[in-house]
């Protein structure tokens, strides 16, 4: 018989696989290529925890769209919101109601950028699975094949961030790094058991110092940037010969590019310098793909209205810069200034402790536009950690505002999120309950981080 300490993981683990099949999570969607279809490989099994009709009243609403209600009420059941409105939206008979007077409702955290899983703590050797680093393009790994669901910064997320929802990228190491994976934030014993249904899949790419450093201390290729667009543009021809079928084998990263050639699947791009991603944008309209995340992208406040002109997001930090050379010029008003040019902005990880607080990250950078005269309105800077994650994730049909008909993704926090002294207070994923921070029995906890039986333990 196991520990009895083991009990909570397993215990959510069998509640996973007991909810029915048609709880708030099931996303349909008409390309085969996305990650929950039915027939692709690897496809979702994600089936939302069970939840209950639930009204959430006197709180201050953020919609995550621009929007925001004082005093409003927000309504879920079966998974999904049901309605957003003031203090007069009437209450339908069985809704639990929870009393939001003095906080704050948000949709829940979104982060665009995170290596959980493939990159999980304890942070040694045998855990370094994100970087395939044995050819400057390796498009045809996924990102899923090396997520360990028992990383303890899955549940930290969850509890510190109220983080619902995540995309895990390969590393930067390489060119092309192969494909990512986007994941519910909930317990699950696989990986499949995580990953969000329908959600499309992206190609990461990386620019810049990251793969010629890499390459060029081995000798090899790429070891410039202009070997690096070198090396690029050649595979996206071999990609263009592929899609036209000229090559009748099969070729599992020829597939992943083709599948970016169609459409089906997304483009994020590690990229620093605005000089770079402005290459970057021609080659993609060279090849025939576009674009949809600069990531890090610390200059692109000199490029924004180019961004803004293709439609491409930036999904950047608060105030990282310096720490190597193409990282120099980044200024902590970089969110405001892309956001003044009306361009995309999202507030990012990369970090396993950052993604515990991307609601700070995103309120210093609103202090920073601030205090050179950009004022980002609280509801517009929501946002950037919700609904803008969510539109460059190719998920914001179905999460990252509340709205009627989407997943009942939702945050109540105890204070101003956009204040260092607020923490979530409980966080539903799909209409269900998973963390409360006023009842210990709602604080997830992997298998992992309760460790192994010791003297005194129940056998």
């Amino acid at each position: 018989m196991k520990p009895i300490r083991y009990l909570p993981f397993l215990l959510g683990a069998a509640m996973l696989a007991a909810c029915s099949s048609g709880g708030g999570g099931e996303v349909r969607s008409a390309s085969s290529t996305r990650a929950g279809q039915g027939d692709a490989p690897y496809a979702s099994t994600y089936r939302a925890y069970p939840g209950v009709p639930t009204a959430l009243v006197g709180a201050t609403v953020y919609d995550g769209a621009g929007g925001y209600i004082l005093n409003g009420t927000v309504l879920f059941a079966e998974g999904k919101v049901v309605a957003v409105g003031n203090a007069s939206l009437a209450i339908p008979a069985g809704y639990t109601r929870i009393d939001g007077s003095g906080k704050f409702v948000t949709p829940g955290v979104i982060d665009i950028h995170s290596h959980l899983g493939d990159y999980p703590t304890p942070s040694v050797d045998a855990h370094e699975d994100g970087n395939e680093m044995t050819n400057p393009a390796t498009p045809e790994v996924w990102a899923e094949h090396s997520v360990w669901p028992q990383d303890p910064g899955f549940t930290r997320a969850l509890a510190n961030g109220g983080v619902t929802s995540l995309q895990i990228l390969p590393g930067s190491a390489n060119l092309m790094g192969g494909r990512s994976v986007t994941l519910k934030n909930v317990p699950g014993r696989t990986v499949q058991q995580m990953k969000f249904p329908g959600a499309p899949y992206s190609l990461k790419m990386a620019c810049g110092e990251n793969p010629k450093r890499v390459y060029g201390s081995l000798g090899r290729a790429p070891s410039t940037r202009m070997g690096n667009f070198a090396a690029n543009r050649a595979k996206w021809f071999e990609a263009q010969e592929y899609a036209r079928g000229d090559r009748k084998e099969r070729d599992l990263g020829m597939e992943t590019l083709a599948g970016v050639l169609d459409g089906d699947i997304l483009v994020q791009n590690h990229c620093y310098r605005a000089d770079e991603m402005a290459l970057v944008l021609d080659m993609a309209k060279e090849v025939g793909y576009k674009v949809t995340a600069f990531h890090h992208a610390v200059e692109s406040y000199k490029i924004a209205d180019l961004l803004r002109e293709a439609d491409v997001c930036s999904a950047v930090w608060a105030d990282w810069y310096g720490f190597k050379m193409e990282a120099y010029d980044g200024i902590p008003e970089n969110a405001a200034l892309i956001a003044s040019a009306g361009a995309c902005v999202i507030i990012h990880s990369d970090d396993e402790n950052g993604i515990q607080r991307l609601n700070q990250e995103a309120a210093k950078a609103q202090a920073d536009g601030r205090r050179m005269g950009i004022d980002i309105p609280d509801a517009q800077v929501i946002g950037w950690f919700t609904l803008n994650a969510a539109k460059a994730m190719g998920i914001d049909d179905v999460t990252g505002s509340l709205a009627a008909g989407k997943m009942a993704d939702v945050v109540l926090w105890n204070g101003n999120p956009l204040s260092v002294y607020s923490r979530p207070e409980k966080v539903w994923i799909d209409g269900a309950l998973l963390f409360d921070a006023l009842d210990p029995k709602r604080r997830p906890v992997s298998d992992f981080e309760l460790g192994q039986p010791g003297e005194g333990d129940v056998k």
